[in-house]
Formats: C-alpha cells, sequence, structure tokens
C-alpha cells in the first residue's frame, strides 16, 4: 500500500451498492473458537487476505485452516495443537487485537507457549483472571508464557476490556464446569450477538441481564 491516497474530484456523483468488508477480528476470534474446541467451522465472508498473520500461527499450532468459495474453513483436533510462540506487531503484522483470543487458544495447547505485546502496555490482565480457573502462566514485561495443556475449571472472572471480555468466554467452554464472566460492558463494542452465534455453534451460554448480574 501507499501512505498518500489521492482524490481527484469530478462534476457529480452517483448512487452504488457497496458491501462491507468482514470485520478480521471478529472472523479471528471464531476462528480461534475453533480451534481451541476442536470444532469444525466454516467463517462465512471471512477474508484469507486479511487473516494471514493468525492464519500462519493456527497453521504453526497444528490447526487444519482452508479457504472456501465461502469463507474460511477452521478444523481441530485438540490432542495435535502444539505450543508456539507470537509476536503482535503493528498491521500487516499479528494484529493486538488477536493478542487475548490466542492466549486462551494457548491454553489448550501441550507444552510452553509465548506470547510477546509489542504494541500496548499493560494488556495481559485477562492472564490474571484466566489463573483463577487454574492457568499456569508467567508474566515478565512484554511476554506471557503460557503453560497450555493442563486441565482449567469454571469460576467467576472479571473482563477488563473488549478482547479480554472474549478470551474469558473462549476459556470458559473449554473449562470444566460453570463459568461465569463479568463486566461485560466493552463486549457490544466489538461483537454482534457473540453469545448468540457460539450458542448457534453448540456452546451452553446465556447472556444474564443487567437487571440481574451487575455487568
Amino acid at each position: 500500500g501507499t501512505e498518500t491516497i489521492t482524490i481527484t474530484g469530478v462534476e457529480k456523483l452517483h448512487g452504488t451498492t457497496h458491501n462491507v468488508v468482514q470485520d478480521r477480528i471478529e472472523a479471528g476470534t471464531f476462528m480461534v473458537a475453533a480451534a481451541m474446541t476442536g470444532g469444525d467451522v466454516l467463517i462465512r465472508d471471512a477474508v484469507w487476505e486479511h487473516n494471514r498473520p493468525l492464519i500462519a500461527k493456527l497453521l504453526e499450532m497444528g490447526v487444519e485452516v482452508i479457504e472456501e468459495d465461502e469463507g474460511i474453513r477452521v478444523r481441530s483436533q485438540l490432542e495435535n495443537l502444539k505450543a508456539v510462540h507470537v509476536k503482535t506487531l503493528p498491521h500487516p503484522g499479528f494484529p493486538t487485537d488477536m493478542q487475548a483470543q490466542f492466549t486462551a487458544l494457548m491454553t489448550v495447547a501441550k507444552g510452553e507457549s509465548t506470547m510477546v505485546e509489542t504494541v500496548f502496555e499493560n494488556r495481559f490482565q485477562h492472564l490474571e483472571e484466566m489463573r483463577r480457573m487454574g492457568l499456569h502462566s508467567e508474566i515478565i514485561r512484554d511476554t506471557a508464557r503460557i503453560v497450555g495443556g493442563q486441565p482449567l475449571q469454571g469460576a467467576e472472572v472479571l473482563s477488563t476490556d473488549l478482547r479480554a471480555s472474549a478470551a474469558l468466554i473462549l476459556t470458559g467452554l473449554v473449562a470444566q464446569g460453570e463459568t461465569v464472566v463479568g463486566k461485560l460492558v466493552h463486549l457490544d463494542r466489538g461483537y454482534y450477538g457473540f453469545h448468540e452465534k457460539l450458542a448457534q455453534l453448540g456452546a451452553k451460554i446465556q447472556r444474564i441481564e443487567a437487571s440481574d448480574e451487575d455487568e
């Protein structure tokens, strides 16, 4: 690409039809959900090129990712998942907005994975909550070490930001027992009907209204 956009004006504009491109972070979140639950999911309208850094790490981990006419299909077998090293970078590198969700995936991959966050500071707060579920992890400055493949237990956890909300929900899908994720005020900024889409895929999940549960 280029840092400069040149626009040549015209005398008259006319209407047209335009399809908004798929949100790569939402698509990536469901790719991770499929991978960490051993699923087989087609993410419709997902664009391979937009998700290339994420797909590269999924493939390295042992996840099957297939480009189809309708979108991107993700197939996974949990016993095949391997630990990986990931570093977030500005576009077109691995997106920082997939960091929390990918660390959730690392919890089910046997061995020690590492995640290096180079874009934002203090973006590993979700790991503190995952420790309530039994995760073994260590944070040293901008690097998180995650020991995956150990059983996780459902717990009451609090989300600290948009992507942490999604990551904790995904971790709850693979934990034994019931997980309650609180403080979901950020989730709807980035996902429309997130819990409903997961339920359609077979997750046992429900959204508790604010009148019943303090978000």
